[in-house]
């Protein structure tokens, strides 16, 4: 496919039209200059024709090491990548002398480009300044609003001569990107209901997101699986606000990467980027199926880490600990005696949760994180047949029977798996809702032990057949 990089300096709408030519709404748009930071890629598509799509952070006149100076390191990494450059400037603002000094730049790049001018949805107003656009030399401008979806067919010609015969297939969802529940009440009543075990494709990649609190180097994990500088660094919190998603593979096994802001308690966020940032992050952790905790080592566990841990299990999703810095923790055994003691009172409903120590920037371990991740993950697509719960389930009953309920029994009746990925149990007994959560925990946990499903969440569905006299 065609692989487009969208370029120009801050705030003239890149991020807009990259959303729009990804038909998602994948980069955060605001009027705020410099949002963009790292370059992000997405498989997107014009009038049926399919293309790669890099967003870029504005071009920026700083070559240190500074924010703006790695923001243009990251935009040139981008550039090296690209197959055409679209050079997009303001319609409302016209030409200004650093588009002038950028086009120069790009000119050196010897790829082609097409100058784009966007915010053109009054084109009355903005047509003195498509006129100025034809002094940069890059032949006839592309007047477009990316907001109003205003002249893509005119971009779609302009880049028609330089699309590729051989185009890749388009790119294929996974159905369970989202964790839509069967509806079970269609099955009561059933005697021999067992749902098919859906087969792991291993050409789909495992979405394994990356997520913590900020500055405990989920970005510097990034670059140390990639071996790479993919993503932007620094002491400075906060530097990633996009999830960046990448495409990597660990033993043969594909998996996508994303990057994803720190997250800090939602009292403390006080700007309204930082809050897109923070949505932008919790979306990731939906769509994932694996999800990397990175803890700093020195201050492992606070309440917020516990928080975070929290919701990946009410999501279902396997969560593995990345116990990050460990180079330059001192006092070890403790800190490790630590994390079990939190994880046991603060995580108890999940048993044995695993936690790799690391250091991201060494490099160290790496490969252990990944290979706890695979086997968790086999666990997480557990199956149990029908007929081997049942009988367990009447021993279960024998050995502790559920509390009566108005001096009669709550029989517990037939249990189903229903889900993998997580493990779903329907279970239907007489009175339902008179089963104390305390009972239900006996039963989850006698399904982890017996059925070999620690570390990761169960869900335990609780039903009652329906009385056709009633």
């Amino acid at each position: 496919m065609l692989r487009i990089a969208i370029i120009g300096r801050p705030n003239v709408g890149k991020s807009t039209l990259f959303n729009k030519l990804a038909g998602k709404h994948l980069a955060i748009v605001d009027d705020t200059p410099g949002v963009t930071r790292d370059w992000r890629e997405a498989e997107g598509d014009l009038y049926g024709q399919p293309l790669i799509v890099i967003d870029t952070a504005g071009l920026e006149e700083a070559f240190d090491e500074s924010i703006q100076g790695r923001m243009r390191q990251q935009t040139e990494a981008a550039l090296a990548r690209a197959d055409i450059i679209l050079f997009v400037i303001d319609g409302r603002e016209g030409v200004t002398p650093q588009d002038t000094h950028f086009a120069a730049f790009l000119r050196k790049q010897k790829k082609p480009i097409i100058m784009v001018v966007n915010k053109c949805e009054n084109s009355k107003r903005t047509q003195s300044n498509i006129a100025e656009s034809y002094a940069l030399g890059f032949g006839d401008p592309v007047a477009i609003s990316a907001a109003h979806s205003v002249g893509l067919d005119d971009l779609y010609h302009a880049l028609e001569p330089h699309f590729k015969d051989d185009e890749d297939a388009g790119f294929t969802s996974d159905n369970n990107e989202r964790d839509n529940l069967e509806d079970i009440d269609a099955l009561e009543g059933l005697d021999n209901f067992e749902f098919e075990q859906e087969d792991i494709d291993p050409e789909n990649p495992i979405k394994l997101a990356i997520i913590g609190r900020p500055n405990v180097g989920k970005s510097t994990l990034l670059n140390a699986i990639l071996k790479e500088q993919r993503v932007m660094t620094g002491p400075e919190a906060g530097i990633t606000r996009d999830a960046i998603a990448v495409d990597w593979e660990f033993e043969g096994r594909k998996f996508k990467l994303v990057d994803t802001a720190g997250l800090r308690k939602k009292s403390k966020i006080d700007n309204q980027i930082e809050k897109m940032s923070a949505e932008d992050s919790f979306r990731a952790i939906r769509l994932a199926q694996i999800v990397v905790l990175v803890l700093d080592g020195n201050i492992a566990f606070e309440k917020q880490d516990l928080q975070l841990a929290q919701h990946v299990i009410d999501e279902g999703r396997v969560l593995i600990l990345a116990v990050n810095k460990w180079d330059i923790v001192k006092d070890r055994d403790e800190m490790r005696e630590k994390i079990r003691y939190r994880l046991d009172t603060g995580l108890g409903q999940i048993r044995d949760i695993p936690f790799v120590t690391i250091s991201a920037k060494n490099g160290k371990n790496i490969e252990r994180l990944f290979q706890q991740a695979l086997e968790k993950y086999e666990v997480w697509n557990a199956r149990v047949s029908t007929g081997k719960m049942n009988r367990w389930l009447a021993g279960m009953e024998s050995q502790n029977p559920a509390p009566l309920v108005s001096g009669r029994q709550n029989r517990l009746k037939y249990i189903t798996q229903i889900k993998t990925r997580p493990p779903t149990f329907a279970l239907w007994v007489s009175y339902p809702k008179d089963l104390p959560q305390s009972y239900r925990r006996y039963i989850i946990n006698g399904l982890r032990q017996d059925f070999d499903i620690p570390s990761v969440p169960i869900r335990l569905l609780v039903r009652t057949s329906k009385n056709p006299y009633s």
